[in-house]
C-alpha cells in the first residue's frame, strides 16, 4: 500500500539569479527566502500554466513511485519583483508571472544525462519508460533527456510536456486508453527490458488515493474557468480520472513500448 502524501512548501522568490534559456518555458535560477536556489518555471512563459500543472503532477507521481526528482515547491512572485530587472524580455516574463509559480531545488554541479556515457540499470530504465508512457511525456528523448546525474544518481526533471490531453478536454477518456506511440523515441527504451515486472509493481503503488492526493495539490489559481473548462474541482477530478483509468489499463501502453523496443534490438 502506498500512502504517499506530500506536503509542498511555498517559498517567496527574493532574487533572480540567471536565466536558463532552454525550451519554451524560459526557466531561471532564483533564490528564495529560505536561502536555497531553485529552478523556477514561470506561469507567464509561452507554455503557460498547464505546463506547471503537468510538471507538478508528473514530478509528484515520480516521487510517489520512488524515482529521484528534486523537491518541488510553489514559488510566490510579488508584483514589484521584476521592476529592477534591466532585461525587458525577463521583466515582461516576471510581470506576467505574479502569484504562484513552480520551482524545484537547484542541483548544484549536476550533469546532463548522456546515454553514451552513463549506463542505466534495466529496471530503472523500465520504471522511467513506464512513468513517461503513463504521463504521455514526449520530452525524454536523446535530444533532450530531461535527466541529470547528481551525486552519481539519476534524477528526473521537467515533466511539463506531459498530459497533453488537458489542452483539449473533450475526449480525455479516449486519450486515457490510447497507447503512447511517441515511446519509440524514448532515450531509455532500448534498456527497458523489465516493463512487465515494473507494470505489476507500479499499478499496486499508484492507487486511486495517491492519484487523488497529488491532483489535489493543484492550486485553484492555476485552474481558471473558461468556456472550454469547468470549475477547478471538476478539472482536478478529470486529471484524477484520466490517470486512474490510464494506470488501470497500462497494458495498452506497455505493449506499445515492448513492440517499439523490439524494433531497436
Amino acid at each position: 500500500m502506498n500512502n504517499y502524501h506530500p506536503l509542498l512548501r511555498t517559498v517567496q522568490v527574493t532574487r533572480y539569479v540567471a536565466p536558463l534559456r532552454e525550451g519554451g518555458s524560459l526557466p531561471a535560477i532564483a533564490e528564495a527566502d529560505d536561502g536555497f536556489l531553485y529552478v523556477i518555471k514561470f506561469r507567464g512563459a509561452g507554455q503557460g500554466i498547464k505546463s506547471l500543472i503537468a510538471d507538478l503532477i508528473g514530478g509528484e507521481i515520480a516521487r510517489a513511485l520512488d524515482l529521484k526528482t528534486p523537491e518541488i515547491v510553489f514559488a510566490h512572485l510579488d508584483a514589484a519583483f521584476g521592476s529592477i530587472e534591466p532585461d525587458q524580455e525577463i521583466q515582461d516574463l516576471l510581470r506576467a508571472s505574479v502569484g504562484l509559480n513552480l520551482a524545484v531545488h537547484f542541483l548544484s554541479g549536476a550533469l546532463t544525462f548522456d546515454p553514451a556515457v552513463t549506463a542505466i540499470d534495466p529496471k530503472l530504465a523500465s520504471q522511467i519508460v513506464w512513468l513517461d508512457c503513463l504521463l504521455t511525456n514526449v520530452d525524454r528523448t536523446a535530444r533532450n533527456t530531461n535527466m541529470l546525474i547528481w551525486n552519481k544518481e539519476l534524477w528526473l526533471i521537467d515533466h511539463g510536456a506531459s498530459l497533453y490531453f488537458h489542452h483539449s478536454w473533450k475526449n480525455w477518456k479516449e486519450q486515457a486508453l490510447r497507447p503512447f506511440a511517441q515511446v519509440k523515441d524514448h532515450v531509455l527504451l532500448r534498456q527497458a527490458s523489465e516493463l512487465e515486472t515494473v507494470d505489476r509493481e507500479y499499478r499496486s503503488l499508484l492507487n486511486e488515493e495517491v492519484i487523488q492526493y497529488i491532483v489535489s495539490l493543484i492550486p485553484d489559481e492555476w485552474l481558471a474557468v473558461t468556456p472550454e473548462e469547468s470549475s477547478p474541482a471538476k478539472q482536478r477530478q478529470i486529471y484524477a480520472d484520466f490517470l486512474t483509468l490510464r494506470a488501470a489499463n497500462a497494458d495498452v501502453f506497455v505493449k506499445e513500448a515492448q513492440h517499439a523496443r523490439k524494433s531497436l534490438i
